[in-house]
């Protein structure tokens, strides 16, 4: 019962190789793993949030975790599936700045209204400080509600407290250690 579903139909694998930036070799091996570790072929946010605690041990990464997963979510059905999981992780690995940009502003828009709040950008960068945990000691300029009040005198061009896609893009385009997050996962997988 296990061999029928360890690798992906020729019509899926045709559909993800269009869709994403693996090839038919790297969409199998992906698949097989996914299937291994999420055999119902799904995974929760609670599974979800495990998998983020091995590689983060010495902080707490759930609530970061739980706006990953959200993203990831696609559909909004309470899991992820297959799909979901190598959609995003071909753009959070190998896709354009363009689309890791649009990736991360649904990231920091929690509420999904199309703009991103000071409110939003600190719920996020606070749970980042809470996942990595005492690893790294945090400079005063580099507390979340320093760095939320720079990025935002940085990217919101009209000053309305709130930034769009498009400030969001253009602002990120500006400021080298948001392009260097963006490119943390380039080539790892």
């Amino acid at each position: 019962m296990g061999k029928a579903h360890s690798k992906l139909t020729p019509e899926q694998l045709d559909e993800l190789q269009q869709n994403t930036y693996f090839d038919e070799k790297e969409l199998q091996q992906w698949y097989k793993g996914f299937r291994k570790d999420c055999p119902s072929g799904a995974l929760n946010k609670s599974a979800f949030q495990k998998m983020y605690k091995q590689f983060f041990p010495f902080g707490d990464p759930s609530k970061f975790a739980e706006y990953v997963f959200n993203v990831f979510d696609g559909d909004k059905n309470g899991t992820i599936d297959f799909n979901e999981f190598i959609c995003a992780l071909s753009i959070t690995s190998r896709g354009r700045i363009d689309e890791k940009l649009y990736w991360a502003f649904q990231l920091y828009d929690i509420d999904n209204d199309g703009v991103i709040t000071q409110t939003e950008m600190l719920l996020i960068l606070q749970a980042i400080h809470t996942m990595i945990g005492n690893v790294l000691s945090v400079s005063e300029d580099l507390a979340p509600e320093v760095r939320v009040r720079k990025i935002f005198e940085l990217m919101d061009i009209n000053k309305d407290g709130q930034l769009t896609i498009e400030e969001f893009k253009e602002g990120s385009k500006k400021d080298p250690t948001i392009l260097q997050a963006l490119s943390l996962y380039d080539g790892l997988v």
